[in-house]
């Protein structure tokens, strides 16, 4: 291919040079990072990155290939990709594309050839902050006031299913559970997970009011995680206010899990560079472990925003943010990671079983 330049301009004027791959269009986006050393087909494909362009601090790109089954949703959200290295020949037996052609055919400009570790630093140092994908450095005042006024707005709206879907557990699964999952922009693993432990899984539009959700008579329903400022999604917020009347077993991630907080009176903030990445430690008061967990979010609950009825359970380590919250006055708890994570650490995998539990104890009981 042609080693034409293709240039990364940060909001605050620093011009970074790169060679283009994938599809060839100039665009804006947020500038974020992720720290995950594997997986970046999961990560291309993570509805959680809507609006963002994501620099892999991980070197090397692509060298397994395109491999489908693996991927989080129908397509890839993000707006550019940038890599330090692009490997243009893979080698998997699972290999049925190149990333080359992947991102052509999804409309994403890729970037390698980048000094990816200088972008790296400059977002955690001066926080993430809009950039464009560009091949001329024309008009570059127009260019910057056109980075600078850049917002993501209606992310959970663009990456929600516009329809119901039903996801059935095997057919030989005995005492089924109907389990409600709220799309804000999941991954597809979230249902698998799901499935996998004999749930009728049904995948409602992120706007579904709680009427329509208990019409489907759940044993439990699942927040899902998704992209944006959760504070923005005000009707969504409002339903889940009725859901957790309703006395059905709530279990969030991610999205799921501030969204929730926010309907209970909760704060959140925007993080200064998020956590993006397969190695986040969390500790839990509940069993004073420290789990390594995979998370993908630029926003955090603000725990002392938390009201008497809730018990923040689980903190990062680094930053002593709220990694996860457990209710008192209605059956509900919540996490700020991945425990679906895929490709990720599996420290946490363990939730969906206690939710399972959770959720049987309460059947049982009502």
């Amino acid at each position: 291919m042609s080693e034409n330049k293709v240039y990364i301009i940060l909001e605050n004027g620093k011009v970074f040079e790169g060679k283009p791959f994938g599809a060839k269009h100039q665009t804006v986006g947020e500038l974020v990072f992720t720290t995950a050393m594997t997986g970046y087909l999961e990560t291309l494909t993570d509805p959680s990155y809507y609006g963002q362009v994501v620099t892999q601090t991980f070197p090397l790109i692509g060298n397994y290939g395109v491999i489908p089954v693996d991927f989080e949703s129908r397509k890839p959200f993000l707006t550019a990709y940038v890599v330090r290295e692009w490997c243009q020949d893979p080698s998997n037996f699972r290999c049925e594309g190149v990333l080359d052609t992947f991102l052509t055919e999804n409309n994403i400009p890729g970037v390698y050839d980048v000094d990816t570790r200088e972008l790296t630093r400059i977002v955690r140092e001066s926080g993430v902050m809009n950039c464009m994908i560009t091949y001329d450095l024309e008009n570059m005042e127009q260019k910057l006031q056109q980075i600078r006024s850049y917002v993501i707005t209606d992310a959970v709206k663009n990456t929600t299913v516009e329809q119901t879907e039903l996801f059935a557990a095997d057919p030989d699964v005995q005492d089924k559970l109907t389990i409600v999952l709220y799309d804000f922009g999941a991954k597809s693993n979230i249902a698998r997970e799901l499935q996998k432990r004999g749930c009728d899984v049904y995948v409602v539009p992120g706007g579904t009011s709680a009427q329509q959700a208990l019409s489907y008579k759940p044993d439990g329903i699942m927040l899902s995680n998704g992209p944006g400022d959760p504070s923005e999604n005000t009707e969504i917020i409002e339903e889940l206010k009725n859901l957790a009347k309703s006395g059905v077993p709530i279990f969030g991630i991610c999205l799921g899990h501030q969204l929730l907080a926010l309907s209970r009176g909760g704060k959140t903030a925007k993080l200064k560079y998020g956590h993006r990445g397969g190695n986040q430690p969390v500790k839990c008061s509940d069993d004073n472990k420290v789990y390594i967990t995979s998370q993908n979010h630029g926003y955090a609950v603000v725990s002392e925003s938390m009201g008497s009825n809730a018990v923040v359970n689980y903190v990062n380590v680094n930053d002593g943010t709220c990694e996860g919250v457990r209710y008192s006055d209605f059956p509900g708890y919540t996490v700020q990671f991945h425990p679906e994570a895929c490709c990720g650490p599996k420290d946490t995998e363990f939730l969906f079983d206690k939710f399972i539990d959770f959720v049987k104890e309460k059947r049982v009981n009502n």
